[in-house]
């Protein structure tokens, strides 16, 4: 059950069993709708108390905290996004008591390059654009063609914005953006995937 106030600076996340495994994994749950921004990544160990995340209530920041149980982060609402909008109710945290940080970031790390395939990553931590300024067309859309040198996003950073270019050395030569995967003014760090790739 949540407790707290809303006005309070800090909420304890509801708990359930997760439905879709043997119920010994647990979802931790958003106390209210809003916007969520998560503090742990796969493989973490969770201890009880401990803040899982921030979210953000019409303008108001509150953190998150974890109930009274612990476990490895074996799964995270839209990893890939800096910020997500949830529900009341939605799952926000999947733990798995059981799982060592170990067991559960080498199953969950392979599972996700599966799933997102190639992509192209921040090489810094910042805000995210995807356009010089609001009027401004943007720098790349799904199907375009990328080259070395191709302007990707900005990225912001101390205030001060950095202009970030496709090229690397595990990225090939020309690719495809198959998706979109950070929207535009999110908090990225680096490593976080920007953009979901296919070789062109």
């Amino acid at each position: 059950m949540t407790t707290g106030r809303m006005h309070a600076r800090s909420l304890v996340t509801a708990s359930r069993p997760a439905a879709q495994t043997d119920q010994l994994e647990l979802e931790l749950l958003a106390p209210a709708p809003g916007m969520f921004r998560t503090a742990v990544h796969v493989g973490d160990v969770v201890r009880p108390g401990e803040v899982l995340g921030a979210l953000e209530v019409l303008g108001q920041v509150i953190e998150l905290v974890a109930p009274q149980v612990g476990g490895a982060v074996v799964a995270l609402r839209e990893p890939h996004l800096a910020r997500t909008a949830v529900e009341h109710g939605a799952v926000l945290v999947t733990l798995d008591p059981r799982a060592s940080a170990s067991t559960a970031a080498a199953v969950t790390t392979e599972a996700a390059s599966l799933a997102l395939g190639l992509v192209f990553r921040a090489p810094t931590s910042g805000r995210f654009y995807g356009r010089s300024a609001p009027d401004k067309p943007v720098f790349v859309t799904v199907g375009d063609e990328l080259v070395p040198g191709a302007t990707v996003c900005l990225l912001e950073v101390m205030k001060t914005f950095h202009r970030v270019t496709y090229g690397g050395a595990n990225l090939p030569e020309r690719a495809r953006v198959r998706e979109l995967l950070v929207s535009d003014g999110a908090d990225v760090t680096a490593g976080d995937p920007l953009l979901a790739l296919e070789p062109a």
